[in-house]
């Protein structure tokens, strides 16, 4: 390694640090905001409580799945042990624990920032929108600098240590595996909640949103945390890891036919100018006193987009890295940020798509799903083509760069256009976790009694969290499908090394008239869709049991319709924290176990096959479920601040029908697809040696 790559991963060891040190400063200063209303801190304290006990059984039932992947990679990866170097296997076991112990703390992060972040915004809000903003921006932003600096510091110091990119996959394996699990098993307790709640609240009793009579109204909540905070850092560290991890397998490759370590280099210093990048940007963000929050976080965004461009090519200059490969990275960037303003004209409410939605739902539920339905799949394209088009010109800019390794270059390409989107990852965090803070603010604004004016200003900040969360949904679906491009050309490069080794042909593409590589394929393409399917039974089944239990406490407690009696929320949490850890292992395990069986059956074609199925389809349904279930939740929140009808009325009922059909879609499985697709990715990279050596077709 040459002393230029070496300083800039010292580099990024340190934009690290700065990173956690500005999170401490961030979280202490959210920490010190006043809060006095004694029932706004019960209520914070019965949410904190429940996100806690939820993330420690899951964590539990994790760790032994956990326990068991290691022992397995221990056996068998990179090779297996009675035939291999123990050492090796030793390490990729270490960086996998790794992966998921990093995971975890960035999940564990979130909701202890989260939690006091709530309740901080919401009396803010008495103040205006200003200081509620930034309480709950400010909040979301330690996630951010957090998650990234965490993903950039892990991935430097394996590295580091090891100075092999391939156990980067057993590190980006641990980080995936975790991810799948933890956003599976949030998203299906936040929407078990909030469809028993908003069907028994809204729609039967005609009682507000977040009234403290509704017995799952605390685990609502709860559920905007385990879901949005801790599900949604886990799924976007895993992204941030798995693009490195790629990029760094083909740089790795690419610099041992060069000689010298220029690309290594390369992927470091644009990963650690972009958290850079997003530091800035977070310090920048503002509003004001009667400001618009949509405009604030994007223009965080758009500053954070120019921020990286600038740096980016100030180091290319200085370093004397290559400007076409500089150019993919540009690409990936603004491929994302443009992906990010078609998905927020599906699902803002000042625009078109929400308004027919909403005016729609004057003539009943079925017209608010299918107008949803329709502008969901309309919502695909331009994602869709934005990532073809990102990969094609990425591919296109990087092929002549050396003719006799212009695949090899152009699919690195494609993999810094992944890193490139990624690049802003640490702002996406944090508008991202912005959401779900204001939401528990506006909740526990209502429940605390604070007034009309105040809800008035927490609806506001909750909207742009809504619009804010489909763009970073969307994002993340994006950048996840990018990164898989790239994966599938670690898996290629993965697959030549072993071939060289046992003296086998390699893989130089897969042809789709080949009848294992089209197997494979529909295999592939199915997947997405039964995980989705069972993810979302899930939620049925565990929201069915909710309703009853929230029946019963109606029925039983006296005075509880009256308010004069508190509702059991515990009884609500139970019942989501159980469900959920039920329903998350069976999903979880049908991605991998497909995956094994298609590699054991066809071979690494088949397994080529299996993951570019699984790519299209299942970023055709995240984008989907994710850009449709965003759009019913704004058309729903449009009615309510008393366009076509307002509140209770009939147009309102059938927005509130909609909306439940979309949590699941929008929190459950949408957001829960890209990550499948990373880990089956990275499961066929580790297991490639054993899928050539031992298949029964290939």
């Amino acid at each position: 390694m040459d002393a230029v790559t070496f300083g800039v991963q010292l580099v990024s060891v340190l934009i690290s640090l700065l990173a956690f040190a500005y999170a401490a400063w961030l979280y202490l200063w959210v920490k010190r905001l006043p809060s006095s209303n004694a029932r706004i801190a019960h209520v914070g304290r019965l949410i904190r409580e429940g996100a806690r006990t939820f993330l420690r059984k899951e964590y539990l039932v994790l760790a032994r799945f956990a326990l068991a992947a290691g022992a397995l990679i221990f056996l068998f990866l990179p090779s297996p042990l009675w035939s291999g170097s123990v050492r090796e296997n030793v390490v990729m076991t270490v960086a996998y624990f790794a992966g998921t112990v990093f995971s975890a703390i960035a999940g564990k992060i979130g909701i202890e920032v989260a939690t006091i972040a709530n309740i901080k915004a919401a009396e803010a809000a008495q103040k205006g929108i200003r200081p509620s903003f930034m309480a709950g921006f400010r909040g979301g932003a330690v996630m951010g600098m957090a998650v990234v600096g965490a993903s950039l510091i892990g991935v430097t110091l394996v590295y580091l240590l090891t100075n092999d990119a391939s156990t980067l996959l057993g590190f980006s394996f641990g980080a995936s595996s975790l991810a799948l699990f933890a956003k599976a098993g949030g998203g299906i307790f936040t929407k078990t909640a909030d469809i028993s709640a908003d069907l028994t609240g809204k729609v039967e009793l005609g009682i507000p949103e977040d009234d403290p009579r509704n017995p799952a109204v605390i685990a609502d909540n709860v559920g905007d945390n385990v879901g949005d905070v801790a599900g949604m850092g886990a799924d976007l560290f895993d992204s941030n890891v798995a693009s490195m991890a790629a990029a760094l397998v083909m740089a790795s490759s690419l610099d041992g036919a060069m000689g010298g370590s220029t690309f290594v280099g390369m992927v470091f210093c644009y990963a650690a100018l972009g958290l850079l990048a997003s530091l800035i940007g977070v310090m920048c963000a503002r509003i004001g006193k009667n400001g618009n929050p949509t405009s604030a976080l994007n223009a965080s965004t758009y500053i954070t987009t120019g921020v990286y461009v600038a740096l980016t090519a100030l180091a290319t200059l200085v370093l004397g890295y290559e400007w076409r490969i500089w150019g993919a990275c540009i690409v990936g960037l603004l491929v994302g940020v443009i992906i990010g303003i078609a998905t927020d004209y599906f699902t803002d409410d000042t625009r078109k798509p929400v308004r027919h939605v909403a005016s729609a739902s004057a003539s009943g539920p079925a017209f608010t799903v299918l107008s949803g339905v329709s502008y969901g799949f309309l919502s695909v394209l331009p994602a869709m083509a934005g990532i073809g088009i990102s990969a094609l010109v990425a591919y296109q800019l990087c092929v002549p760069i050396y003719p006799a390794l212009s695949t090899e270059f152009a699919m690195f390409g494609i993999s810094m256009a992944a890193v490139g989107m990624l690049s802003i990852v640490g702002m996406i965090v944090s508008n991202d976790a912005y959401g779900p803070i204001v939401d528990n603010a506006r909740g526990l604004a209502e429940m605390g009694g604070l007034g009309e004016e105040v809800l008035s200003v927490t609806d506001q900040l909750d909207s742009a969290g809504n619009t804010v969360k489909a763009v970073t949904k969307g994002f993340a679906i994006a950048a996840a499908g990018l990164t898989v491009i790239a994966l599938l050309g670690a898996f290629m490069s993965e697959v030549n090394t072993a071939a060289a080794a046992l003296g086998v042909a390699g893989l130089s593409g897969f042809d789709i008239m080949d009848p294992l590589v089209f197997f494979g394929m529909l295999a592939g393409a199915a997947i997405p869709a039964v995980f989705s399917a069972l993810l979302m039974l899930g939620v049925n089944r565990n929201a069915q049991r909710m309703v009853g239990e929230i029946h019963r406490q109606f029925t039983t407690i006296p005075g509880l319709r009256q308010g004069k009696a508190e509702p059991e929320y515990n009884r609500c949490i139970d019942i989501a924290t159980t469900g959920a850890i039920r329903e998350l292992i069976p999903a979880g395990l049908v991605a991998i176990v497909a995956t094994l069986l298609v590699g054991f059956v066809g071979g690494v074609r088949a397994i080529g096959g299996f993951l570019t199925g699984n790519i299209v389809s299942g970023l055709l349904l995240a984008l989907f479920m994710s850009n449709a279930g965003g759009l019913w939740d704004n058309a729903k929140k449009y009615v309510e601040a008393g366009h076509e009808g307002g509140r209770n009325s009939a147009a309102h009922k059938a927005a509130v029908v909609g909306d439940t059909v979309g949590d699941p879609f929008k929190d459950t499985a949408g957001p829960s697809i890209n990550t499948q697709i990373t880990v089956v990715s990275l499961v066929s990279s580790l297991m490639s040696t054993l899928f050539l050596a031992g298949s029964l077709f290939g």
